[in-house]
């Protein structure tokens, strides 16, 4: 079933136009990815669909019904509610349903209805219809699915009570996102839904979203991400739209054999075009030929000659080089205190590593003081207790995740002339320009960039600086995917020292020869990149989980050791089973679901013409259907005996 069709939409800024003859569509239970540069109509495109921006011709079509989330990539849940009640307000008409099914219950215990059987039939007829809407739309687990979505964005029963108005930007961006998950509307549009989370969290997204009953629409420059997640992807270039089957990780593949196909096919157009200009330029002064030239020349004027498929998008093109060799030993952390004062300290018993040559990614969720300690290690913070010792000819340059560092009133060519003024302008231009920055785009404001812009700006100024060693801030948090691959490439070939921080796991992958975690108790190393992280740190919690299975019960020696050890031993197995009937509860609420997919398909089914007016098939998808009913009414009954042993624990 189609739930989105676009087709022949034009929009444009007075004469700059965005989007030109955009054809796109969604199907139920579609992954699809727009994609494309910073400024290419991406998120224009979606507040469009969303009904956010009007647009000047085409149309939209969803069929009637089809319920649609929209999140814009700088939402933040605004409300005066605690985290708990916000969330509840979604389920207001399941709390008012039940509220009327206890109602009939009450009354099917008066003795005026159940005496009066036309009456205790109509209200029994009418409980029974709304028992079933209620458990259809999820009436006997939303509680148990707000708990769930709400541990996945890192909200913990801890923090239910909090108030909204007292959370951080980045809190009410999560919440936001929550919020809309747990809607679960038909179609899902996410603009930039990665952003403010942290990898952990980025992980249970993407496993959420893998199994979302409806259909997803998302703007992200989170590669790993994209390939987790899509099957579809729309290439957003030069006001038009192009569809590619497959993954990001296809879609390069397909763009990159049609770029090849397309070159060929444009050097021969070119030849050719090229040989008819020739001849019309030698013959046409003849009196012999003037005739064959005047008709190639309007061959070359009627002809439809293809374009460069370079077109007019440039990438960045930099390198990042180094003055003087640091010595081997570049930086050595023991014992390190940070934070912002010695009453709020973030992490202690930091020990640290960096020798000359080191690519150190630093992970671990957010909030653990990852920032923190860059900051600390450059000095912009004072270390709170511990070591940092710092090596021979060591030249550090910092990128800022907030992009702080630049002056916002100066114009972008000041910024880099007035930090090297021995420089000539020429030569500052052609920095500029390598880092897209060409022509009147070195005359603007800084304050006026994007976050893209302002992001290749403070790469330029590292550039420049020539640093031995680059301490990295989220560098890749405002730039889109092609900018990336440029920064990953300059890195890759970059001959000094790096540590930095991020939430890109593709990127951590090309870069890091090392994973540092970050915890608030400690720091921990692996050798690898960040696909061997994973896989040790698997192994290493097996091989903890089997120590502790395996691990002897220490001797008693007094009674009230004896007393406090059974309690610990009563809680400790009491906590087992609570998590082992969790685990049971979400895998059938996980079956439910798949149950409901298919109950829903199998219905819309029965109301195809094609299908209804043949017997056989209708009564074999009735037949079908009736036993997913049964299979997932025994599903609900066990769901309901699992919590009621975990209330009873």
């Amino acid at each position: 079933m189609i739930v989105l069709q676009v087709n022949q939409l034009y929009k444009s800024y007075i004469a700059d136009e965005i989007l030109s003859g955009v054809k796109l569509e969604v199907q139920h239970r579609d992954r699809v990815a727009l994609v494309g540069r910073n400024g290419a109509g991406k998120s224009t495109l979606l507040k469009i669909i969303a009904g956010k921006l009007s647009y000047d011709s085409g149309e939209i079509i969803m069929p009637k019904g089809i319920e649609l989330g929209y999140l814009d990539q700088h939402a933040g849940l605004e409300s005066n509610l605690t985290i708990w009640e916000e969330m509840m307000t979604i389920f207001e008409p399941l709390k008012q349903l039940e509220k009327h099914i206890r109602s009939l219950e009450l009354q099917m215990t008066e003795p005026a209805v159940y005496e009066n059987p036309e009456l205790y039939q109509k209200v029994t007829a009418e409980y029974d219809q709304l028992q079933h809407d209620f458990k259809i739309k999820g009436g006997f687990q939303y509680e148990a699915d707000i708990r769930s979505v709400l541990h996945g964005m890192q909200f913990y029963p801890d923090t239910y009570q909090q108030s909204i108005s007292s959370l951080s930007g980045g809190q009410r961006t999560r919440l936001a996102l929550a919020k809309l998950l747990l809607k679960k509307p038909e179609l899902l549009i996410l603009d930039e839904p990665t952003n403010h989370l942290d990898i952990e969290t980025l992980n249970w997204l993407e496993n959420y979203l893998k199994n979302y009953s409806g259909a997803i629409l998302i703007v992200s420059h989170d590669r790993y991400f994209l390939d987790q997640v899509v099957s579809i992807v729309y290439e957003v270039s030069r006001n038009h739209v192009t569809k590619f089957t497959g993954n990001y990780s296809h879609y390069l593949d397909d763009k990159a054999k049609n770029y090849e196909r397309d070159m060929k096919m444009y050097e021969k157009q070119m030849d050719e075009k090229a040989k008819l200009e020739t001849f019309v330029q030698k013959n046409l002064a003849r009196a012999s030929t003037t005739k064959m030239a005047q008709s190639r020349r309007k061959v070359l004027e009627k002809t439809d000659w293809m374009s460069s498929p370079d077109g007019d998008e440039k990438s960045a093109v930099f390198s990042f080089d180094i003055e003087k060799q640091s010595g081997n030993d570049v930086l050595s952390i023991d014992k390190l205190t940070i934070g912002y004062d010695t009453q709020t300290a973030i992490s202690k018993n930091i020990d640290l590593r960096l020798y000359k040559g080191d690519r150190i990614a630093l992970v671990g969720p957010n909030g653990v003081g990852k920032s923190t300690l860059l900051k600390t290690i450059i000095k912009e913070l004072p270390k709170l207790a511990g070591d940092i010792r710092y090596g021979t000819n060591v030249k550090m340059g910092y990128y800022d995740q907030e992009l702080a560092k630049l002056s916002t009133n100066r114009t972008v060519l000041k910024e880099l002339w007035d930090e090297w003024p021995m420089m000539n302008e020429k030569d500052i231009r052609t920095v500029l320009g390598r880092f897209l920055f060409s022509g009147e785009d070195a005359d603007k404001i800084v304050r006026d960039l994007s976050g893209g812009e302002k992001a290749r700006l403070t790469l330029a100024k590292l550039m420049l600086e020539k640093n031995n060693v680059l301490i990295l801030d989220e560098p890749t948090n405002h730039l889109d995917l092609d900018s990336k691959e440029v920064l990953e490439n300059s890195l890759i070939d970059y001959p000094g020292t790096l540590l930095f921080v991020s939430h890109d796991r593709y990127f951590i992958n090309r870069i890091a020869s090392k994973v540092v975690e970050l915890s608030t108790d400690g720091s921990f190393e692996y050798l690898g990149d960040y696909n061997y992280y994973l896989e040790k740190k698997e192994e290493l919690a097996e091989i903890a989980a089997e120590k502790a299975a395996t691990m002897p019960a220490k001797k008693v020696t007094t009674v009230t050791t004896s007393t406090t050890q059974s309690n610990n031993a009563i809680d400790k197995e009491a906590k087992k089973k609570e998590r082992k009937i969790q685990r049971q509860i979400e895998e059938i609420e996980k079956q439910m679901a798949e149950k409901q997919t298919a109950i829903e398909q199998l219905e819309t089914d029965l109301c195809d013409p094609k299908i209804f007016s043949d017997h056989e098939k209708a009564l074999a998808i009735q037949t079908t259907l009736d036993d997913e009913k049964e299979q997932h009414e025994e599903l609900e009954l066990q769901w309901f005996d699992l919590n009621e042993q975990l209330e009873s624990i």
